[in-house]
C-alpha cells in the first residue's frame, strides 16, 4: 500500500478519520494501555497487597521493569527481520493474537495471586511490545506521505503517552478495589487485548518490503548485524543515538517521580500521580505541536530547539526544587495551594513538551531516510539502543544516589549532560544545526510563506534554480526543503562572518570565475556532478551574484554546463525553477549603493517574504532564456 497522492489534509487529527491510520492508531493505543495497566497493577499488588518472601517490595518494581525490557535486548533483531519479511498488517494481527493469549494467562495469575505466573507474563508482554515496535514505526512511512509523516508520528507519540498514563491510573484504581480488585484487573486486561485484536482486523494490508529475506534466528549475531546496518547511514545512526539519549533522559525523570514526590516535594501518592500526568501531557502537547511548527514537513530543525528546552527546564527544576522547606506529607490540594510548587510543575511540563519536539522529528527522519527494504531492522536497532540507554540511566542514577547526590542534583546533572550530548550530536550531524538556523530565520526573522513546495522532489537528484536577492537566500531554501540541499555559491560569500561558517558547515561548493581561479572553477563543477550522481538536491543561483538593484539579472551559463556533464554521465536531472520575493531591501540584501547588514530594522521586524516553486523542467527542454522566463514569471506571483 503506497502513500496517497493527495497532499493536504486539514491537520493531523484528520488521519483519525482514515482507515489507513485510525485502526492502527487505536491498536497501538490499546496495546500501550494494556502493557501499563498490567505492569502497574502487578507492581502495586506485590508491593502493597501480597507478602512474597523471595520478592521484597523494594525490589518488585525493578524486577518487573527488568523483565519487561529484557526481550527488547534479546529479540528486537529477530522482530525487525520478521517485519521486513512479512506483511506488516499480518504481523500486527499475530502480535495481537499473542497479546490475547498472554492476558488470559495473566488473568489466571491475578485471580489466583500467582506471582511466578505474572512474572512470566511480564516477560511475555515485553516480547509482545518487542514484536510490535518495528511494525509500528515501519508501517507509518509505508502508508503516509512525507507531508503527513511528522503529524502521524506526533499522533502516535501523543497516543502512546496518554495510553501509558491511563493504563497506570486505571491499573492502580482497579487493583485497589477491596475484594474484587484482582478479578477486575484480570477482566480489564483481557478486554483491552480483545478490543485491540478486533480493531487490528480493520488495518489495511501493508505488503512486505523484503519478502526474500532469509531469517537469522541467532539473536546475538543478528543484533550486531542490525547495529552495523544502521551504522551504514551515519545520519540515521546518529539520530538513533539521539533518540536513545532522549529515552535515557526521560527514564531518569520518570524513575525518580515517586521519590521526588515523597522526599523532595513532601507530597503523597496523588502528587506522584500528578507529576506523571503533567509529564505525559507535556510530551503529548510537544508531539502534536511538531506538525504545526514544521509546516507539515519532516523538520529536524526542531530537534535543537527541543534539546535546548530540555536542558533549560531540567536545570531550572533543580533550582525550583532544591530549597523547598520540610513539611508534613501533603495531599494534592495542599501541594497545589503553594505557589512554589507551580514552578516545579511548569518545569516538568515544559521539559517534557520540548522532549516531544525533540523526539518526533528524529523518528520521522529515521523513517524517511532508512532504506524501505530494511527499515524495520533499523527500527529494531533503535529499540536495542533504547533498552541499553534506559538500563544505563537506571545504573547511573543509582550510582549518583549512592554517591550522595540529591534528586534535584541528579536533575541538574542530567540537564547539563543533555546540553553536552546535544552539542556533540549536532556537531557530528551539522544538518540538525543548519535546519535549526533555517527554522529560526524563517519563523522569527521573516514571516516566510512557501508556495508550490510539492514541486521539490522527495527523492532523487534535481537542480534547484533560484534568483539571488540576499546573503540568506540559501538558508531560506533550506527551510523550504524537507531534504538537505547542496549549494554552489560565490566563493566571496564564505568570507562573511558567521554566514561563511554556516555555509562551510553545510558543505556548500565555492565557485570562482574561471579567469580568477580556473582550478576552483572546474572543481566546483566536478563537485556538483557528484552531488547529482549521489541522488541529492543541488541549488544554484544562475545570476552568479546577489542583485544590486532588486531586479532579476542575466543568467550565466553554469547551469547549462552542469546539465551537459550529467547528460554525458547518463543522468537525466530535472530543473526546478524558484523565486524568492519581497526580500529586496531587507537587512540581508543590498539597497542601491548601500551594503547589506548595516541597518537591522531597515524594514521593521518580521518582514513578510515568500518563495514560489514552479513545476520541474526536463533537462532536454532547459535553455537559459526559458529558465529566466520561468523564474521571472514566478517572481510576479504574490507569495506573501
Amino acid at each position: 500500500m503506497s502513500p496517497p497522492n493527495q497532499q493536504d489534509h486539514p491537520n493531523q487529527f484528520s488521519l483519525l478519520q482514515q482507515r489507513r491510520f485510525a485502526p492502527f492508531f487505536w491498536t497501538q493505543f490499546s496495546g500501550a494501555a494494556n502493557d501499563n495497566l498490567f505492569k502497574f497493577a502487578f507492581t502495586v499488588m506485590v508491593t502493597y497487597q501480597l507478602s512474597v518472601g523471595w520478592l521484597s517490595p523494594s525490589m518488585a518494581g525493578l524486577v518487573i521493569g527488568a523483565l519487561f525490557i529484557l526481550p527488547f535486548l534479546l529479540f528486537s533483531a529477530t522482530s525487525g527481520q520478521l517485519t521486513d519479511k512479512y506483511d506488516k498488517t499480518a504481523m500486527i494481527r499475530f502480535v495481537k493474537n499473542l497479546e490475547v493469549v498472554i492476558m488470559l494467562l495473566a488473568a489466571w495469575g491475578f485471580v489466583t495471586d500467582s506471582v511466578p505466573l505474572l512474572l512470566g507474563c511480564t516477560f511475555l508482554m515485553g516480547l509482545h511490545s518487542t514484536l510490535f515496535g518495528p511494525v509500528k514505526f515501519a508501517y507509518l512511512p509505508q502508508v503516509l506521505s512525507e507531508r503527513e509523516l511528522t503529524g502521524g508520528n506526533g499522533m502516535v507519540e501523543m497516543g502512546t503517552f496518554v495510553a501509558i498514563l491511563l493504563g497506570n491510573i486505571v491499573g492502580g484504581l482497579l487493583v485497589a478495589i477491596p475484594g474484587t480488585g484482582h478479578r477486575d484487573v484480570a477482566i480489564a486486561c483481557v478486554a483491552l487485548a480483545l478490543v485491540g485484536r478486533v480493531v487490528a482486523g480493520y488495518i489495511p494490508s501493508a505488503p512486505a518490503t523484503d519478502p526474500s529475506l532469509k531469517i537469522n534466528w541467532n539473536p546475538v549475531s543478528e543484533t550486531w548485524r542490525n547495529l552495523r546496518l544502521a551504522h551504514g547511514n551515519l545520519v540515521v545512526f546518529r539520530s538513533l543515538l539521539g533518540i536513545s539519549w532522549m529515552w535515557f533522559f526521560g527514564a531518569v525523570f520518570l524513575s525518580q517521580f515517586p521519590s521526588l514526590a515523597k522526599d523532595v516535594l513532601h507530597g503523597n501518592e496523588q502528587v506522584a500521580s500528578a507529576l506523571l500526568v503533567v509529564f505525559s501531557i507535556g510530551i503529548g502537547t510537544g508531539s502534536l505541536l511538531c506538525e504545526v511548527l514544521s509546516r507539515r514537513h519532516v523538520e529536524i530543525g526542531l530537534v535543537p530547539l527541543g534539546a535546548i528546552g530540555m536542558s533549560v527546564f531540567a536545570i531550572d527544576l533543580y533550582f525550583a526544587s532544591r530549597g523547598l522547606p520540610s513539611s508534613d506529607v501533603m495531599s494534592l490540594g495542599a501541594f497545589l495551594a503553594q505557589p512554589a510548587h507551580w514552578r516545579v510543575m511548569a518545569d516538568l511540563a515544559l521539559l517534557s513538551l520540548f522532549a516531544g519536539l525533540y523526539s518526533v522529528p528524529m523518528y520521522a527522519l529515521i523513517q524517511l531516510r532508512s532504506q524501505p527494504t530494511h527499515r524495520a531492522r533499523i527500527i529494531a536497532a533503535n529499540n536495542i539502543l533504547n533498552a541499553l540507554f534506559m538500563i544505563a540511566s537506571s545504573v547511573i542514577a543509582g550510582l549518583l544516589l549512592k554517591s550522595g547526590f540529591t534528586i534535584p542534583q541528579i536533575f541538574l546533572f542530567t540537564g547539563l549532560a543533555n546540553a553536552v550530548v546535544a552539542f556533540y550530536i549536532f556537531m557530528l550531524v551539522p544538518e540538525y544545526l543548519l535546519r535549526f538556523v533555517a527554522w529560526v530565520l524563517s519563523h522569527f526573522v521573516y514571516r516566510f510563506k512557501v508556495s508550490g513546495d510539492e514541486h521539490i522532489p522527495s527523492t532523487g537528484a534535481a537542480i534547484l534554480a533560484c534568483n539571488h536577492v540576499s546573503f540568506v537566500d540559501a538558508v531560506l531554501l533550506m527551510a523550504a526543503s524537507p531534504r538537505p540541499i547542496y549549494f554552489i555559491m560565490d566563493h566571496r560569500i564564505f568570507q562573511v562572518p558567521v554566514l561563511g561558517w554556516l555555509f562551510r558547515l553545510a558543505k556548500a561548493i565555492p565557485i570562482a570565475p574561471r579567469a580568477e581561479d580556473p582550478l576552483a572553477y572546474e572543481s566546483a563543477f566536478d563537485a556538483a556532478a557528484k552531488v547529482l550522481r549521489d541522488g541529492d538536491l543541488l541549488a544554484i543561483f544562475p545570476e552568479g551574484n546577489i542583485t544590486r538593484d532588486g531586479t532579476l539579472q542575466e543568467f550565466k551559463g553554469g547551469i547549462m554546463k552542469i546539465l551537459e556533464r550529467t547528460s554525458h554521465q547518463g543522468l537525466s536531472v530535472p530543473v526546478v525553477p524558484m523565486a524568492l520575493s519581497n526580500l529586496w531591501g531587507s537587512f540581508f540584501s543590498r539597497v542601491e549603493k548601500k551594503g547589506a547588514m548595516v541597518r537591522p530594522f531597515r524594514r521593521g521586524a518580521f518582514n513578510r517574504v515568500g518563495l514560489n516553486v514552479g513545476a520541474s523542467i526536463s533537462p532536454e527542454q532547459v535553455t537559459l532564456e526559458m529558465l529566466f522566463a520561468r523564474v521571472s514569471a514566478l517572481l510576479q506571483e504574490d507569495t506573501a
